[in-house]
């Protein structure tokens, strides 16, 4: 017997959020949240740093060494302890002890240019009027409290009450079986119960395919089609074609009939 759809879960970056607007360089993003890291740490810790060119140089390569790693081992990036092992090793020995004050200083929002695609609050009104429940699992080095930010700044909080994991927060990236695992048990549902939705082939489709979820690929402008990286696969171009691939695989989803 086949089962009924009681939720589906989505990718963050590229898949409800667009990225293709932002101009600014990450370094140039990351100079001006650590400058604001930097003030915190000189206005309420007995420390004096200026150099603020080595502390964003040294932040960003080894963040860039630990994604270059978890590629290879699926650990995940943990973006707080990066930036405070940074500072430590810049001579703020009590960095720790003011963990949240440095993240609240770093203020982490949406960055500049980024925008929700249009399709998105439909398709997520959809579901939800059909009792369809939403999560997000995302590949973010920063635990998602943090991101958390960007959804109420893009007003798309309410539609996720149940699952938000960051691969932070898990401590495996996409597509490691155990962060799909874990999205599965904070939403209570089986795997085929559930469908994900993802821009990346690998991470997204293959990830959630090889824990027993039906998966669809969002194919954003540019990128290349790469199907033969993924099992068998429906592939949209907008999440309004969405409804009509849940109308295949569970008839019965829609609670009103359209």
């Amino acid at each position: 017997m086949t089962r009924q759809l009681r939720a589906v879960l989505f990718d963050f970056d590229d898949t409800l959020i667009d990225w293709s607007g932002v101009t600014l360089g990450w370094r140039e993003l990351e100079a001006k949240r650590l400058s604001r890291v930097l003030s915190f740490v000189n206005a309420r810790t007995k420390h004096d740093l200026t150099d603020l060119d080595r502390l964003v140089d040294t932040y960003t390569e080894r963040t860039r060494k630990a994604w270059a790693a978890a590629r290879v081992n699926l650990r995940a990036p943990i973006m707080p302890d990066i930036l405070l092992s940074t500072l430590t090793d810049m001579g703020v020995h009590d960095a720790a002890s003011c963990r949240d004050e440095v993240l609240s200083a770093y203020d982490w929002s949406a960055v500049p240019g980024t925008v929700v695609y249009p399709d998105v609050p439909p398709a997520l009104e959809l579901l939800r009027s059909n009792g369809i429940r939403a999560g997000i699992v995302t590949n973010a080095s920063l635990p998602m409290w943090m991101r958390d930010n960007e959804l109420r700044e893009h007003g798309l909080m309410d539609y996720f009450s149940e699952c938000r994991l960051s691969a932070a927060d898990v401590g495996y990236l996409k597509p490691h079986s155990r962060i799909f695992r874990f999205a599965l048990e904070k939403m209570g549902t089986l795997a085929e119960e559930t469908v994900f939705v993802g821009d990346n082939p690998v991470a997204d489709v293959a990830g959630a395919q090889a824990v027993g979820m039906r998966a669809v690929r969002r194919l954003n402008p540019g990128a290349s089609d790469n199907r033969h990286l993924a099992k068998s696969h429906e592939i949209v171009t907008s999440l309004a074609e969405l409804p009509s691939l849940l109308d295949n695989w569970y008839p019965n989803w829609r609670q009103n009939g359209k």
